[in-house]
């Protein structure tokens, strides 16, 4: 095997593999079931979300360009407002990451066990959830180049039956399906705004090329574009799939359904194409998996390079991975997934709101780094060029205000206590090394 040009292991279809594969994950092929209930507004909010989304990504492109920095969100912020803003971007993001990890894995469980009856059986599915996990960080120690080989077979693979539903699906869809634009019931402004968290859920990772930004190759030119191609390539998938999903389903069966794609292949191709969509689920599992695990080391490297986290979280393996940091987190999830399985009312509550702020964690990074180019561009050439803020990036600024507004209230109200927990880790980490912020 050829070794990497210049040591760098990611190239433009790695990149545009780990973009796609942690956006399309286990929220896309359950999000048709979650916004059924708004009807033909759905697919229009996947459009304008979609767009959005883009314009996010052209800010991020536009970022990478500038300054190809590892940590994505987490270095821009601190590049453009400082210490403190970078290390509460870093600190929730972080934990949005390995807290997401068990529902990922949890969906992988479940579909594992629908295909092999004969596994059924809670401790089972704990041990399938657990044994995913740590599979894909045994995959992850071995490298960057590892990870992304392994996100480029598990995001083109499951691209082929999730690709066939939604475009040889058009053919089959039944038009009757769409009679009613907005069947909610609820004001149109209002609909909207609760259909935003649950499709931003699924166009969370859109930023995913710009961490690991050490370790690509020719990283100016291939983050940009694998960043908006891997958006383009999720957000086609997302609005041919939704409304194949909706056309084929009657929406009182897809309200309740549990697998809207498995559904809408058994109906096109019989059980032969719902069995495919279940292997397409599993693939696609396990690649945002091991796609977000990559971040989950990237982003505390970076924040611990800078002296914002703890040292053990920067120290490298001698593959070059951040080892130590991984295997902390995952830890962490590990935790999760027992005290979940455990049976804790308590936990459960608390497992189910870390779950909910996930978009609500990702979107705040969203909303610092979509106007932060004219403040990067200014450190970087020491203020000698300060262009305008973009219209661009004026729609990726709103884009992310109003996906927070969709989260509501509590959320949100959590979410900004849950930042701000990680106030004693900055303080200590700036006592302890004696660094004043600047």
């Amino acid at each position: 095997m050829s070794t990497p040009q210049n040591g760098k292991s990611l190239g433009l279809a790695a990149c545009t593999a780990i973009v796609v594969g942690n956006m399309v994950g286990s929220g896309f092929y359950l999000s048709p079931a979650a916004v059924a209930p708004y009807g033909n507004l759905a697919i229009v909010i996947w459009i304008v979300m979609g767009a959005g989304a883009i314009c996010l990504g052209l800010t991020f492109a536009r970022l990478a360009a500038l300054a190809p920095a590892v940590g994505g969100p987490y270095a821009y912020t601190r590049l453009a407002y400082g210490d403190f803003p970078g290390f509460l971007i870093a600190w929730g993001y972080w934990i949005s990451i390995w807290a997401s990890l068990p529902v990922i894995a949890f969906a992988f469980a479940g579909v594992f066990v629908d295909l092999f009856p004969l596994l059924r059986g809670r401790t089972i599915a704990v041990l399938l959830t657990l044994g995913a996990i740590w599979a894909v960080v045994l995959v992850n120690l071995r490298g960057v180049h590892a990870a992304g080989l392994f996100s480029e077979v598990t995001s083109y693979a499951k691209m082929i039956p999730f690709g066939a539903v939604a475009l040889l699906g058009l053919f089959f869809i039944d038009t009757s399906h769409f009679a009613e634009f907005n069947p909610s019931g609820q004001p149109l402004l209002q609909a909207s705004a609760a259909l935003a968290p649950l499709t931003m859920f699924a166009y969370l990772g859109l930023e995913s090329a710009t961490v690991p930004a050490g370790d690509v190759r020719d990283a100016e030119r291939t983050i940009p574009r694998s960043t908006v191609l891997g958006i383009a390539i999720a957000a086609t998938l997302y609005v041919l799939g939704t409304i194949v999903v909706m056309g084929l389903v009657p929406q009182q069966e897809l309200v309740k359904s549990v697998a809207p794609f498995s559904e809408a292949a058994r109906i096109m191709w019989g059980p032969a194409g719902e069995l495919a969509i279940s292997f397409a689920v599993v693939l696609s599992s396990i690649g945002a998996l091991n796609g977000w695990t990559l971040l989950m080391g990237q982003v505390p490297m970076a924040a611990a390079r800078d002296g914002l986290f703890p040292e053990f979280f920067g120290r490298l393996s001698t593959r070059n991975v951040p080892a130590t940091g991984i295997v902390v987190s995952a830890l962490f999830a590990t935790a999760l997934v027992l005290v979940q399985a455990a049976g804790s009312e308590g936990f459960a509550s608390i497992y189910r709101l870390f779950v909910g702020l996930s978009t609500m964690t990702a979107v705040v990074p969203y909303a610092f780094c979509a106007l932060a180019s004219s403040l990067v561009s200014a450190r970087v050439t020491n203020g000698a060029r300060v262009p305008r803020v973009t219209i661009v990036e004026l729609v990726a600024f709103a884009f992310a205000m109003f996906t927070l507004y969709g989260c509501g209230a509590e959320p949100v109200l959590f979410g900004l206590i849950l930042l701000l927990l990680g106030i004693p880790v900055y303080i200590w980490q700036h006592r302890r090394l004696n660094v004043p912020s600047r």
